[in-house]
């Protein structure tokens, strides 16, 4: 009964980790139309944000492994907090110098500490209690990782988005003290949503310092990465990562600037009905918003979508096949993007924010599918799959390159390549679940 009750605290607090790394991730896509305006970027350079906060994956999750095995899940985690609670001060000298180079360093720094969290937490959340219910267990926390996701956007368009940003020829005709108390409301603009984070992060980290977490770390085979990296399958498995972090990042990333290219904030405007819903999102009339809240509004519904597809793709893996509804829901999203590229209006922005829904279970079935049959190089392939995360660092800039040279639309086929490869990996393990003597 103690022990019952152990994991289950130990879930608790584990899952509000979820929904922070969750709530975090996408409050830096609110940043980058922003950071577009201030800096003046391209749509690659813009890209860029993701690049150095993705690109931690590729980086740090195999150390982070290597150092969980020595100091533990409980030292990791209260490190990792610390490192993102420093990533998200670095915001502050950023903004007020608007360095570019210092806010990719900060979302730099964030990303590790999110890095070491992401490899405990999801082999972590595995082993709190029985095997059965493991993945019941990672669907839920990942639930709640997917509530964070969509509160963020809402939070991103009301303090981030919603002031119009001068350019560089309008900040020209200011006088001096103009030109001054401008760039001071623009840095506090994000200064303030990231000081409000580290201080909430940093009472998080002396909350595990305290609180006592179940001991299940075990000893890894030595070689361990060396065999992953023959197996067929697991390599698979981490393409699949790579490709569905990438393309769900640069989808989210581009939604504020794709509906602007398609000027729909006047259409949402002279909508009575879309009118009413951004109003009751935004909590403000749309008269006073500027158009990248109005349009950025409407982005809660891709990430929420997540949060909906994952309680029903729960279900739905228990009374079906993993890899068939992996299927399924990687054709629909490829369908959606289609549509949306071949349409206009309030039918291309419904369709692309649908893909949300249909994201929702990629990540924990893909993760679960590929650790099926590992044994004890469970927690090995468990960094290989969130080094593969660095796919959310690497499609983003490469779709924002292609929007560059070919437009929003056209870009999108890079989309659809990538949730191609999603339905081929599904189609490949179920085939070997169909072989397999437990079947």
């Amino acid at each position: 009964m103690t022990s019952t009750k152990n994991f289950r605290s130990a879930f608790v607090v584990i899952t509000i980790l979820f929904f922070l790394w969750g709530f975090i991730t996408v409050l830096v896509d609110s940043l980058i139309p922003r950071l577009k305006d201030v800096f003046e970027l391209s749509y690659f350079q813009a890209g860029l944000v993701q690049f150095a906060f993705f690109a931690a994956y590729a980086v740090f999750s195999v150390p982070a492994g290597f150092l969980l095995s020595r100091i533990g899940y409980q030292k990791g985690i209260v490190l990792g907090l610390i490192t993102m609670a420093l990533g998200c001060l670095l915001f502050y000298p950023a903004a007020s110098a608007r360095s570019f180079p210092v806010f990719l360093m900060g979302y730099f720094t964030l990303a590790a500490g999110i890095t070491i969290l992401q490899v405990a937490a999801n082999p972590y959340v595995s082993v709190l209690g029985s095997e059965a219910g493991a993945s019941s267990r990672l669907n839920l926390s990942q639930a709640f990782n997917s509530l964070g996701t969509a509160i963020a956007p809402v939070i991103g368009a009301m303090f981030l988005l919603s002031d119009s940003i001068k350019s560089s020829e309008e900040i020209s005709v200011l006088t001096e003290a103009e030109t001054r108390n401008y760039y001071l409301s623009e840095a506090g603009a994000v200064q303030q949503p990231f000081l409000w984070i580290a201080a909430f992060i940093g009472i998080l980290a002396l909350l595990f310092v305290f609180i006592k977490l179940p001991k299940l770390m075990q000893e890894s085979p030595k070689g361990g990465y060396f065999k992953l990296l023959k197996n067929k399958t697991v390599l698979m498995g981490v393409i699949g990562i790579f490709l569905y972090v990438g393309a769900e990042v640069a989808i989210g990333s581009y939604l504020v600037n794709y509906f602007l290219d398609m000027n729909l904030a006047t259409v949402i405007s002279e909508n009575e009905t879309m009118k009413i819903m951004a109003e009751r999102i935004l909590n403000n009339e749309l008269s006073t918003m500027d158009s990248k809240a109005i349009v950025g509004a409407f982005v809660v519904f891709y990430w929420s979508g997540a949060m909906v597809g994952r309680f029903i793709g729960s279900y739905l893996t228990r009374v079906m096949s993993p890899p068939k509804v992996l299927g399924i829901f990687a054709i629909s999203a490829a369908l959606l993007l289609l549509i949306s590229m071949n349409s206009g209006g309030m039918m291309a922005m419904w369709s692309i924010l649908a893909v949300g829904l249909f994201n929702s279970i990629m990540f924990p079935t893909i993760f679960a599918l590929t650790l099926e049959g590992l044994g004890d190089l469970k927690p090995q392939a468990s960094g290989l799959l969130c080094m593969a995360i660095v796919g959310g660092a690497v499609i983003p800039p490469l779709y924002g390159f292609l929007t560059d040279n070919v437009g929003f639309k056209v870009a999108l086929l890079l989309m659809i390549a990538c949730y191609g490869y999603i339905l081929i990996f599904g189609i490949k393990k179920r085939k070997i679940s169909a072989l397999s003597p437990a079947n």
